[in-house]
Order: structure tokens, then C-alpha cells, then sequence
């Protein structure tokens, strides 16, 4: 009787345990704005399972696609307060909540992809993340969103084919700024207006990377990509700072190493859609030009520079931090 009854008590101590482990878990949620086929819900899918695995399913992260938690402001502040504990963003939302974060907005800042991700690599980009976890979203990784070029009827080789141009941007004060420097016409609307616009005359021209470029149908209404690459603003994958913090240290790493992981995968995915993207969009018939000299367009932007730094001077370091990176 002794024997069986310290059997029963031994399962059901067991049990106890099973039912305990499983109740421990925390149940994480991460927000996507991107829908199937975007590299960037594939990588955020590839987190989810890293994540579990990495932390041997202490940490169980749902993944909600194509803004469904809501737009992207909304998902930020979400994030900010914890109700939702993962997001991959676009850091130029960011910057009106984050001034460091506004750096990678100005135009030219980085010379090319590459350059860009050594920036952020390096202490400026700690100095953004440590900005960003302050405010409360912590990024974890950067991913790729490519640069955004112009596109319009005629090809754009220096900042005098701009001129008199009603260019679409992205409503932020700096990106208004790059093209009235150029002699423009800044257009800021919602990017779901873009085509319609395009096709009716309301603007002459747009920008942004070739898959967008390519996905949502740009290249239906225009002739020329030009590739100024203008911008190159990153992404992140991002979380709420008291979440992280209050998880052990081992389990940070965990969660860090398995972002970390998920943003190269989201790399190289990105590179090859980009290159897809352009085939794409050059068989469709749109001409595409290389800029030899971007000289003209960066000196066109001193004014735009002088302006930012004048409304923010404390930002001066930061700047010269990452033009001086190699």
C-alpha cells in the first residue's frame, strides 16, 4: 500500500510539474505590418521558431501579419507599453518619438546598404538603440528595407531633373526638405494614394526600393527608375524594454541570439527578392538608370542638413559619428 500510494504522490508531483511547466511559459505576441511572400513576415516566422527553440519554449512568440494588431503608430505605442511585446519596424516612424532614431531619415546619410549596417553596428547605432530602449522599444536586430530611388517619366541623373517636379514622399518634415533642395515639388500622401496618382498626373514621380516599387504596381504607371538611392532607412525587431529587462540574463541572449539570427535570414531573402524585383520591373519595359555621380544630390542637401542642425543642435555628434564611419 506504502508503495502504491508513493507512486500515486510521485505522479501526481510529476503532473504537477508538466502542468506548471506549461503555465510558465510566456505567451509573446509580435507585430508585422508585411503580408505572405514579404521576406520580412518569412524572417519573423523564422523568429517565432528560433525563439522557442532557443529558450527551450519558455518563450512562446505569436506572430500577427499585415497589421492586424493595428497601424503601424498604434503598434509602436503598443509596444511601448508592453501590450504588445514584439514589432518589426520601420525606424522612420521612429524618429518623431525618437531623435536619434531620426538620423537614419536624413538624406545621404549612408553611402550604400552595406554602409548603413556598419553604422548601426558600430557606436552610433548603439547610441540609436540605447535612445530607442529609453523610450521604450528596444531593438534586438536590424533588417534590411533597401533604398528608396525616384521613379517618374523621365529619367533623374542629377538634382536639376527634379526641378518643377511634383515628387510623392513620405509625410516627414526632412523628406519635404530633400526635395524642395532639389527645386521640387514635395507631395506628401498615403502610400495607397501613390498609383492612382501617378496615373492621373496629381505627381510626376514617387520613391522607394524596387520590390515595393515592383509589389504594389508603381512600375504600371511610370517609365524610369532612377537609382539615387536617397534613402536608406532600416528596420527593426524590436521589444518592449521592461519585458526584456526582466527576463534572466541567459534568456536575454537567447532571445537576442534568435533575432539576431532571424534578421540575417531576413537579409539575405530581402537582397534576393531586390534583385528579382528589378529583372521584374526592367522585362516589364521600365528603363533603369545608374547615377555614376551622386555628388550634385548630397550637395544639394547641405541646406537640408544646415536646417536639421540648427533645430537640433545635440544631434551634431550622432551626424558626424556616422559619416565618418567607414
Amino acid at each position: 500500500m506504502v508503495k502504491k500510494i508513493s507512486a500515486t504522490l510521485l505522479g501526481a508531483i510529476a503532473g504537477c510539474f508538466l502542468v506548471t511547466g506549461v503555465a510558465s511559459a510566456a505567451e509573446w505576441r509580435a507585430w508585422n505590418i508585411h503580408n505572405d511572400g514579404h521576406p520580412n513576415t518569412a524572417a519573423m516566422d523564422r523568429f517565432a521558431e528560433l525563439i522557442d527553440e532557443a529558450t527551450k519554449g519558455e518563450i512562446k512568440l505569436q506572430v500577427f501579419h499585415g497589421g492586424v494588431l493595428g497601424s503601424q503608430p498604434d503598434a509602436l505605442e503598443q509596444v511601448r507599453l508592453g501590450a504588445i511585446e514584439i514589432g518589426n519596424f520601420n525606424l522612420g516612424p521612429i524618429g518623431p518619438m525618437v531623435k536619434e532614431a531620426n538620423l537614419v531619415s536624413l538624406p545621404f546619410i549612408f553611402k550604400s546598404v552595406p554602409h548603413m549596417f556598419r553604422v548601426l553596428d558600430g557606436e552610433a547605432g548603439q547610441t540609436i538603440a540605447g535612445a530607442m530602449a529609453e523610450a521604450g522599444v528596444m531593438p534586438l536586430a536590424w533588417v534590411d528595407a533597401g533604398a528608396r530611388s525616384f521613379y517618374s517619366q523621365k529619367p533623374i541623373n542629377t538634382p536639376a531633373d527634379v526641378e518643377g517636379l511634383k515628387i510623392r514622399v513620405m509625410n516627414n518634415d526632412l523628406y519635404t526638405s530633400m526635395i524642395s533642395a532639389m527645386g521640387g515639388n514635395p507631395s506628401p500622401m498615403a502610400f495607397s494614394e501613390v498609383q492612382q496618382a501617378l496615373k492621373t498626373g496629381v505627381v510626376d514621380g514617387a520613391e522607394n526600393n524596387f520590390p515595393s516599387f515592383k509589389n504594389v504596381g508603381h512600375y504600371e504607371v511610370t517609365t524610369h527608375y532612377s537609382l539615387s538611392e536617397h534613402l536608406i532607412i532600416p528596420e527593426c525587431i524590436c521589444v518592449n524594454t521592461a519585458k526584456f529587462n526582466a527576463l534572466s540574463e541567459e534568456m536575454q541572449a537567447a532571445v537576442r541570439g534568435a533575432a539576431e539570427e532571424a534578421a540575417l535570414y531576413q537579409r539575405e531573402l530581402w537582397a534576393v527578392q531586390s534583385e528579382q524585383a528589378r529583372k521584374d520591373v526592367e522585362a516589364a519595359g521600365i528603363k533603369v538608370n545608374e547615377i555614376a555621380d551622386k555628388g550634385p544630390f548630397q550637395d544639394a542637401m547641405v541646406k537640408v542638413y544646415e536646417d536639421y542642425l540648427a533645430a537640433n543642435p545635440d544631434m551634431a555628434a550622432l551626424v558626424e559619428m556616422a559619416q565618418s564611419t567607414e
